[in-house]
This record gives structure tokens, C-alpha cells and sequence, in this order.
């Protein structure tokens, strides 16, 4: 597994969620990337490796800014190779 995508639904576009989640991920030293879909979903793009915890990332993903009310999130593995930073970033 190389890396773990995450659909996160909800009320999460204009609410700055991508930016209190990339303080978050960066906060843990998570590598990846935020970015809004047009359907209205965030994908969070998480590189993997072998101490990552699973729960920390659900439980940022949860929380998102205050205004956000997330609904649910999806996690599956990547399905196509995605080019990381050595950051967290927020991409448009």
C-alpha cells in the first residue's frame, strides 16, 4: 500500500476545511494533500508508511474547522500513483 485516499462528505467546501486539515496533518508530520472535488466531497491523499495510525487521521478528518459538519469518510486504497510533497498541502 503506498498510499491511502480518503472521500470526506459533509459540509466541507467553504468552511475552510482544507486548511485546518492541513494544519492537522502537518501538525502529525502526515505527508499528502486536501483538495475540493466539484461534486462537493474533499479527497484527502495520505502517502503511507509503517507507523502511520489510521484513527489519528479519521479523527482529523472528523473534527475539520468549526464550521464544518462532516457526514462521513471513505477510505480506500490509491488506485493511481500521486506525486508528494514533503509536506501536507492544500491543492486547487
Amino acid at each position: 500500500m503506498e498510499c491511502l485516499r480518503f472521500l470526506v462528505k459533509g459540509i466541507v467546501q467553504g468552511v475552510w476545511y482544507r486548511k485546518y486539515t492541513s494544519l492537522a496533518m502537518n501538525k502529525e508530520r502526515i505527508v499528502g494533500f486536501v483538495r475540493n472535488l466539484p461534486d462537493g466531497d474533499v479527497e484527502v491523499v495520505i502517502k503511507s508508511s509503517p507507523n502511520l495510525d489510521i484513527q489519528k487521521i479519521f479523527d482529523i478528518l472528523y473534527e475539520g474547522s468549526p464550521a464544518s459538519e462532516v457526514k462521513e469518510v471513505l477510505m480506500q486504497e490509491c488506485d493511481k500513483e500521486y506525486q508528494f510533497s514533503n509536506i501536507f498541502e492544500v491543492r486547487y
